[in-house]
């Protein structure tokens, strides 16, 4: 079990937002006032709590975040701000802080006012179990079709940072649909976190997609409390972006009725930025995703992905490799093993290789199979 860094405490409960009775309310709390950062979706239509959150973090602290599952409070109006503000001030007062020093995150179904007075009930018995061990009852309560946890922790010097996250459906680029936690004891300057937290964000959640679909809750905190002292700020960095790999590829391995984990390689582009956004273009093809499903080694799926990728390339240049047989060359069949490569995709791991032939630059998306499964949790979700 995976323990918190110095200085924190964390708890998880039932409220009853879930029919099943699970726990579905957690609180992070630090025992000093830490520095705090975030990142949030990129959907215009947000949810109540990542508005609230995105004005509380404008002072660059917070000392707690309390986060439900179950209904995402988004798509409810005036309301909906009221339910979130009520969250961060019953939860300031059951720790003796004050509001504005509370962050709140939410996520289930859309479109459903929040049964807050349940919510309410739930932060002040979560608010008497806060405990340093309590972290897999924290990461538990954020889960939705979540079929387990997803935690991951590195070192920088003597501090050391914990992640959680939920994701398993509704992801896509420009911020993955999903929550993310990360609590730090390192010592780090505001704008160091900040920036930190951004290029992490690009190197990890920004790189994988599920579905396609970009959700109205997305948001990562990190909180900062300073309890181990000072870190190198380059350290600090690569330790965030491993916490944040590792918790994107949970996420990408816990897709919604998956049942294979794909990276997509995009290499010899003109630059990073377009080897991204071609890697991307690939990753979200259905028709190439439900190909990946029944293990067809379909690589003109990938090449028409590219085609409509808005990238510059010639595509009389390009070459392609599926589980390691190189099935396209300079845009036309290739030597490679068909069969063989049907083969390679029928396993867990599949690589997905494009070749543009234009520069020295690379990328690599992580994205899964859309199956039978998928469609079925998809149909049953409000239900």
């Amino acid at each position: 079990m995976t323990s918190l860094p110095k200085g924190f405490r964390a708890t998880g409960v039932a409220a009853g937002l879930k029919p099943s009775g699970a726990v579905d309310l957690g609180l992070l709390v630090s025992e000093m006032q830490a520095t705090a950062a975030g990142v949030f979706t990129t959907n215009r239509v947000a949810a109540a709590p990542v508005q609230l959150s995105r004005r509380h973090l404008r002072r660059g602290v917070a000392r707690a975040v309390v986060v439900n599952s179950g209904n995402a409070n988004a798509a409810t109006g005036s309301r909906g701000l009221a339910d979130a503000r009520a969250m961060a001030k019953t939860a300031g007062s059951a720790l003796g802080l004050r509001e504005r020093d509370v962050l709140v995150a939410s996520t289930g179904i859309i479109g459903v006012y929040m049964p807050i007075a349940k919510v309410l009930t739930g932060i002040g018995a979560a608010a008497g179990s806060v405990s340093a061990g309590g972290l897999d009852h924290f990461a538990t309560a954020i889960m939705t079709t979540d079929t387990r946890m997803k935690v991951a922790e590195a070192s920088a010097g003597n501090a050391r940072l914990v992640g959680v996250a939920k994701g398993a459906g509704m992801i896509a680029p420009e911020m993955a649909t999903m929550l993310c936690f990360i609590a730090t004891d390192a010592e780090v300057d505001r704008g160091v976190l900040y920036d930190s937290l951004h290029r992490a964000t690009s190197a990890s959640f920004n790189l994988i997609d599920v579905d396609g679909c970009r959700s109205t809750n997305d948001c990562i905190f990190v909180l900062a409390n300073g309890a181990a002292g000072p870190v190198d700020g380059e350290a600090f960095e690569a330790a965030l972006v491993e916490v944040c790999r590792s918790l994107a590829r949970q996420v990408v391995e816990d897709a919604e009725g998956a049942t294979k984990v794909v990276a997509i390689t995009v290499r010899s582009a003109s630059n990073v930025k377009e080897a991204r956004k071609a890697a991307a273009a690939i990753a979200s093809s259905l028709l190439l995703r439900c190909a990946l499903a029944g293990a067809d080694p379909n690589w003109g799926r990938v090449l028409a992905a590219l085609g409509v990728s808005n990238i510059p390339f010639d595509p009389a240049v390009v070459d392609v490799w599926l589980g390691g047989e190189k099935v396209c060359e300079r845009g036309a069949p290739g030597p490679g093993d068909v069969q063989k490569a049907g083969a390679a995709m029928g396993e867990r791991e599949i690589e997905i290789i494009a070749e543009l032939n234009r520069g020295g630059a690379e990328a690599t998306v992580l994205t899964n199979d859309i199956t039978a499964e998928y469609i079925r949790l998809n149909t049953e979700y409000t239900t």
